[in-house]
């Protein structure tokens, strides 16, 4: 079956979208590549189609529990068989699922960077016919870009073990120096990147300067018509933007990581089936929703990098219409930007302590705790030892970036059973049993596949059909899972940490300070082009994005606010242009002074000479030198 055959069977489109044919050719001949594609570019299309065309099973690095889980369920209804080991799941779940991979014709094996470590998981993967690695959201694996995991590092092992395969990265952000490093990272036999251009024509860049940050997003929800996000730094304040909107008579609803999985997952399709027009959200929101219908996005708050904006404004405007990505701001945010910025860098001593305290609150002891996941509840545990919430989740992450620990964000997996006997000892075990025998011929009428594979249950509905309540259903669950008879793995919804080393005495950490100073000036130089983009009133703001992400040479958007301001200079493109072109020649001579140039032009009047000139010098076609002269940039 052809590439086009298989994207109308399975996608259900006719044709492909630009570049994604030249990245699945590159795949099929097996090159290491490096794609780069704006976010809803289609990037899943580009390795789920060659994994198809080829032979074996095709390995996904995914960071995120809930992507990898939507993306498997995706594929599972479209007939294609799919797995996906996270870390999340038991010792055995693992085990049966890496038996599944080798055994069971799978096409797609998705796996979360950290089950990587484990010598399971790479004797399984040595064994298996691998068709080629998918490595998505590519960034996480540059120390210089934006979201760095050292867990990402790791995939660099699965080339030690799989020679002769090729990789495919993917990712939507990445500026000229993380490109280069990510595919140093990975080993790139040969540097190979594909990039479709970031330039979003139907989405209007617009900052929006105002001390009245509420009644100018009213303006903007009751302006543009369809469904929107909001995106804010604090939970607290996903509550008085909802609050606010309601007031108004607007329907909103909030979403951050602190709420339970299944009451997000429930907020989400609401707003998705738009039930709900308006999501204001904490950056936990947007990763990987399928919707194209987003007419604006609006950040309240200056994010953290272009990269993350760049990201979330992305999410508007997918089906290709006119969309509106708004920052709004105010003189004070610079202040809050480089407080919420400064403070995820906690002190050396403020990380020992959270670690050590961490250590004795999993009750793990020195040495051990290699490779193993608990839950865990930040509050809870910043209660129980009085530590400042802020500060231990900042350090968690310090701590994840230096490699001792990873986290994986709050999910909801269900309760799971299977049957670790085979059907003759269960008979057995049901005549010496009699008071379980009941219960037993329940879960085997009610659930199929309990002998193969973990099966998700739920407790509530066999108590209702056993005639109990939930809390003795879970009792025999337990009762049976400690006479070896079946594994039960109760329901989580709490977000986890997994030691990616054994645990060491806090004041054995090595901690590299240079790392931590890097990091910060790193953070630092990434808020200063946030602050510049949000300040800039004469630069297209499309330019300054995509100049960000190494796009030159480029043109003005035309729809965004500076250049609705440029269009109301009052100069026709032919004056605009009889202005440039004498600046141009002159300047191409001789250095002069503003007043010297202005006097220099001919035909124009002196303030749309000035108009000119500061456009030039905004866009970076004319500068200053040491003498407070103007000379045009080459």
């Amino acid at each position: 079956m052809t590439i086009q055959q298989l994207l109308l069977k399975y996608w259900g489109f006719n044709t492909f979208r630009p570049l994604q044919e030249d990245i699945i050719q590159a795949v099929l001949e097996k090159k290491d590549t490096l794609a780069l594609l704006p976010t809803g570019g289609g990037k899943s299309i580009c390795f789920q189609v060659p994994a198809m065309a080829m032979e074996g099973i095709c390995i996904v690095v995914s960071p995120l529990i809930s992507l990898m889980k939507d993306q498997v369920e995706n594929l599972t209804k479209k007939g294609i068989k799919a797995m996906a080991i996270t870390s999340v799941m038991s010792k055995k779940e693992i085990d049966i699922a890496f038996d599944n991979c080798n055994y069971g014709n799978y096409k797609f094996l998705y796996i979360s960077p950290e089950r990587l470590t484990s010598q399971l998981a790479r004797e399984r993967i040595k064994k298996m016919n691998i068709s080629f690695i998918a490595v998505d959201e590519a960034h996480c694996i540059s120390q210089w870009g934006y979201d760095f995991r050292p867990s990402y590092l790791l995939i660099t092992e699965l080339r030690e073990i799989l020679p002769g395969i090729s990789i495919l990265a993917l990712t939507a952000t990445a500026t000229p120096e993380v490109v280069l490093d990510i595919q140093k990272k990975l080993l790139f036999k040969t540097p190979h990147v594909l990039s479709k251009s970031f330039e979003r024509k139907n989405l209007a860049y617009v900052v929006s300067k105002t001390e009245d940050k509420y009644s100018q997003l009213l303006k903007i929800a009751n302006k543009i018509k369809g469904s929107g996000i909001v995106y804010v730094h604090s939970r607290k304040k996903t509550q008085s933007l909802v609050d606010f909107f309601n007031k108004n008579k607007l329907s909103a609803d909030l979403y951050h990581a602190g709420l339970n999985p299944v009451l997000r997952s429930n907020k989400q399709d609401n707003w998705i089936q738009n039930k709900t027009r308006i999501m204001v959200a904490t950056n936990a929101f947007g990763m990987g929703i399928d919707k194209a219908d987003v007419r604006f996005v609006v950040h309240f708050d200056l994010p953290d990098s272009l990269e993350a904006y760049f990201q979330e404004a992305g999410r508007a405007g997918r089906d290709e219409k006119k969309a509106f990505a708004v920052l709004l701001f105010q003189e004070a945010d610079r202040i809050d930007l480089e407080h919420h910025i400064l403070s995820g860098f906690p002190s050396l001593d403020e990380i020992k302590q959270t670690y050590q305290a961490l250590s004795n609150y999993l009750q793990l002891a020195i040495g051990s705790g290699l490779g193993l996941g608990f839950d865990f509840e930040i509050n809870d545990f910043c209660n129980q030892y009085n530590l400042n919430t802020l500060t231990v989740f900042n350090s968690l992450k310090f701590l994840e970036k230096e490699g001792y620990i990873s986290t994986t964000e709050s999910f909801n997996h269900p309760s799971r059973i299977l049957f670790i006997v085979n059907k003759e000892e269960l008979y057995k075990f049901q005549i010496v049993n009699p008071a379980l025998d009941g219960f037993i011929k329940l879960v085997l009428r009610s659930y199929v596949g309990v002998f193969e594979d973990f099966v998700k249950i739920n407790e509530a509905e066999l108590a209702k059909r056993m005639g109990i309540s939930r809390e003795e259903t879970i009792k025999l669950l337990k009762q049976l899972h400690l006479s070896q008879v079946l594994s039960y793995v109760p329901q989580s919804s709490l977000p986890k940490i997994i030691f990616t080393r054994e645990r060491i005495d806090a004041k054995n950490l090595i901690i590299s300070t240079e790392n931590l100073k890097e990091r910060k000036n790193k953070a630092i130089e990434r808020m200063e082009n946030v602050i510049h983009y949000a300040s800039s009133e004469h630069k297209c703001r499309s330019q300054i994005l995509l100049s960000y992400f190494g796009e030159q040479d480029t043109y003005r958007c035309g729809i965004c606010d500076v250049c609705l301001e440029r269009n109301k200079l009052e100069l026709s493109k032919l004056e605009f242009e009889n202005v440039s072109n004498q600046l141009k020649d002159i300047l191409q001579v001789q250095v002069l002074n503003l007043t010297e140039l202005v006097n220099s032009v001919k035909g124009s009047r002196e303030d749309k000479t000035l108009k000119v000139i500061q456009w030039l010098i905004e866009n970076e076609k004319l500068a200053y030198d040491e003498d407070y002269k103007l000379h045009w940039k080459k």
